[in-house]
């Protein structure tokens, strides 16, 4: 009997999952149909409910629903709680599990794909919303040397440095980004939103160390002006989201199915070149 399973948004066309989840079952021979589900907004809980009732298995889940999906589930893991966000649902009868799997996609794109590892380096983070909040328990499972958030508005980075304390019992500092100065990280990762503006953080090249990783968490959009003054400091170790896109979706395919797909075939189809 085929499965269902869908990723839900508002808008969902652009999605890609449809596409990464159904490559993923040809070549792991599962039986699964995945298919995009746009919902009203305000009608999240009533367009799940009519999944589940059709006999859904599962969803994934975007913009704007992420916290949708925290409100409705009825079991979350502790990335989702540490997240304050959910990616991904599983439904067994009338319990709803949730996972946020953003985080470790990044942290494997990094390590696996990227081979750059993170035990032992100072990672700079900008940014202080739902995408660093996913990013920190699997961020600090690799014993970085140091954690930096860095936002505008400082009290956001500080709340995120108590809630790591808590979870993880991590030293997370919280900064803001005149305070920097002439800070160094071996990996600095841009968590904002500034890209999809085609705007940049106020950073300076300075803040990237030589052979330093720059990390863009959006996908798709070439040579962002975040990749641009990595360039400008040196920086030849570029890399855009795609890879944290497909891995985290590879780690949702294998909690549904028990099977955790290869994602290099993927990955290079929908790879843009950064230039």
């Amino acid at each position: 009997m085929t499965d269902r399973y869908a990723v839900i948004g508002n808008p969902i066309e652009q999605s890609k999952s449809p596409l990464i989840h159904t490559a993923f079952a040809q070549v792991t021979g599962q039986d699964i149909v995945y298919s995009k589900v746009l919902s009203p907004l305000g009608d999240f809980a009533l367009t799940v409910d009519s999944f589940r009732a059709a006999g859904g298995r599962g969803m994934n889940v975007t913009a704007p629903f992420k916290l949708d999906a925290f409100a409705y589930a009825t079991d979350l893991a502790p990335s989702a709680q540490l997240a304050g966000a959910v990616n991904a649902m599983k439904f067994e009868g009338d319990r709803v599990y949730a996972e946020n799997f953003d985080g470790v996609g990044w942290v494997r794109d990094v390590v696996h794909n990227l081979s750059s590892p993170l035990k032992g380096r100072r990672i700079l983070i900008l940014g202080a919303g739902g995408a660093t909040r996913g990013a920190l328990l699997p961020l600090v499972d690799q014993e970085p040397a140091l954690v930096v958030i860095v936002n505008r508005t400082v009290a956001k980075a500080q709340a995120l440095s108590v809630l790591a304390q808590q979870h993880c019992r991590f030293p997370v500092q919280a900064m803001d980004y005149s305070d920097l100065q002439d800070l160094a990280f071996d990996v600095v990762l841009n968590a904002t939103s500034a890209s999809f503006a085609s705007e940049l953080p106020p950073l300076t090249t300075a803040a990237f160390a030589p052979g330093c990783l720059a990390y863009e968490m959006a996908y798709g959009k070439g040579l962002t002006p975040f990749l641009k003054l990595a360039q400008q400091a040196g920086v030849t170790h570029l890399a855009d989201g795609v890879g944290m896109l497909a891995e985290q979706a590879a780690e949702a395919f294998a909690w549904w199915r028990g099977v955790r797909p290869d994602t290099a075939a993927v990955i290079a189809q929908l790879t843009i070149p950064l230039v």
